[in-house]
């Protein structure tokens, strides 16, 4: 598969997410319990496969690509994606570092938890959607084949390096969110 085809199905897995932190949170502000394990796992789930692995393809392989071919990481839209990586980095932060005292009953880090799920959650709809309609579009047609066949193998070797993604990208998690 191509690399940008491998990236419009990871967003695919990544939006379902989304969808569930969104519900979470409003749950959550509604006055609903907090499911600490499921929302930890969302959190982890974001932090291995939607950060580590999927924006470090990007990041590492098809932005460093993208750069070398003359577009900027200070300006334009690889600068608009590496900030809104980092802005859902700290929204993860804050919904993380909110939980245990939102377990032992914290009514401020029960909002920050809300707050993280629900700020990565949009944030990530327009990222990625400006990734798929804009950035990568404009990749296809600045990228040689030969930038493309690279890419793919770099994906490859990347993609062997962190095991924990092709696990998470077979669906299983999306389906537990989804039945529990």
């Amino acid at each position: 598969m191509d690399p940008i085809a491998r990236l419009v199905a990871e967003h695919e897995m990544i939006l379902k997410v989304a969808d569930w932190a969104q519900r979470e949170a409003e749950t959550l502000r509604e006055g609903g319990p907090l499911r600490v394990a499921k929302v930890g796992r969302v959190l982890e789930f974001i932090r291995t496969f939607a950060d580590a692995y999927h924006h470090g393809k990007e990041e590492e392989l098809l932005f460093a690509r993208m750069a070398e071919r003359g577009f900027s990481r200070q300006a334009g839209p690889l600068a608009v994606m590496l900030r809104e990586h980092q802005q859902g980095r700290d929204f993860v932060r804050q919904a993380v570092s909110g939980l245990a005292a939102a377990e032992e009953g914290s009514v401020t880090a029960l909002g920050a938890v809300a707050a993280g799920l629900a700020g990565w959650a949009e944030l990530i709809r327009g990222h990625i959607e400006k990734e798929n309609q804009v950035l990568y579009p404009m990749a296809q047609n600045v990228l040689s084949e030969t930038d493309w066949r690279q890419l793919g193998e770099e994906f490859d070797r990347f993609e062997a390096g962190h095991p924990e993604g092709p696990v998470v990208a077979s669906g299983a998690f999306v389906f537990e969110l989804a039945t529990k």
